[in-house]
């Protein structure tokens, strides 16, 4: 039996942290899904949506601090039961997302692995057993480091986390799973698999009013994108510095365009506020949000291959 433990201990703690990682190197990809629970058509919670942001972050440093908890045997009786209480709370919302064929990812492991939510009940099921068995069996959980080792570990572990948080809430995600991460190619992005599922690129349009201009832009060799995906969202202290990369990209012979989801007699008064020297093309907000986390942020495209991507606050860094 204390094999099967420790066999348990290892799984589950391994798992939460992965799990935890995957998301910590990007939890504005987790406030986004927790904003889709929330909406009128899932949960119909909205009056939590202004609140998604700090319920990821909390969640997201609970799961991966209490994997690291579990598998150095800090505190494990208050370990396995929070464990227990967050893996029910997951199991409710995955069954809830395949029962009611409501959130068709429910965003476990973030962008690294997409899994249907009946494959992250089963996967929640099986969890639930081998935290059952570690609440059952707790005194066989000991440290595996003696005096205060575990103690300093588990809030060194903490400090770590919040200090990933703050560092990718403020420039971009240390690691980008998705399919418009700097070196992709969004032409090859855009075909279908051979299993006819939807392609990773997809919904990509840079419309003005007359045409989509997406085709005749991953052709060119210089491109700036400006994402601003939603005006009113937006940090409108990024718009001096995006201003200025703005004009410098210009002078040097890209092609600048904005790209928004907001309407467009908004964003003619924000160019006209803050003196952008570009036209805004639209594109729809979600893919927006999926391109870049940032709000304004920059892409640089040269012939569909992403070759940069900035966060305003580093756009200075924009090597043009």
């Amino acid at each position: 039996m204390k094999i099967l433990v420790q066999i348990s201990r290892i799984i589950v703690g391994a798992l939460f942290i992965f799990s935890g990682f995957v998301k910590l190197v990007d939890p504005i990809g987790s406030q986004y899904k927790f904003q889709e629970y929330f909406s009128e058509s899932v949960l119909n919670m909205e009056f939590l949506a202004p609140y998604a942001l700090p319920f990821a972050v909390l969640l997201i440093v609970a799961e991966i601090l209490l994997g690291v908890m579990i598998l150095i045997g800090y505190k494990p009786k208050f370990t396995v039961w929070s464990l227990l209480i967050l893996t029910l709370v997951f199991l409710f919302l995955t069954w809830y997302s395949a029962f009611y064929n409501k959130v068709t990812d429910c965003g476990c492991f973030g962008d690294a692995i997409k899994l249907t939510p009946w494959e992250t009940f089963y996967k929640n099921v099986i969890l639930i057993i081998l935290i059952i068995l570690l609440v059952i069996k707790v005194d066989l959980i000991e440290p595996i480091f003696k005096g205060k080792i575990p103690k300093l570990i588990a809030f060194l572990s903490l400090a770590v986390f919040l200090y990933i948080v703050q560092h990718v809430l403020t420039h971009l995600p240390i690691i980008d799973f998705r399919a418009y991460a700097v070196g992709k190619n969004l032409q090859e992005g855009m075909q279908y698999p051979e299993d006819g599922s939807i392609p990773p690129v997809h919904d990509f349009v840079l419309e003005d009013t007359q045409q989509d201009l997406a085709p005749i832009l991953l052709e060119k060799e210089k491109v700036m994108l400006v994402i601003v995906y939603n005006l009113d969202k937006a940090d409108k202290n990024g718009f001096p510095a995006i201003k200025q990369i703005a004009e410098k990209a210009t002078q040097k012979g890209y092609n600048v365009y904005g790209v928004s989801a907001s309407f467009s007699d908004d964003l003619e008064l924000a160019k006209k506020e803050y003196n952008l020297p570009f036209e805004f093309l639209f594109c729809d907000e979600t893919t927006l949000k999926t391109m870049i986390r940032a709000n304004p942020g920059v892409i640089i495209l040269n012939k569909g291959t992403v070759t940069q991507k900035k966060n305003w606050v580093d756009v200075e860094d924009l090597e043009l």
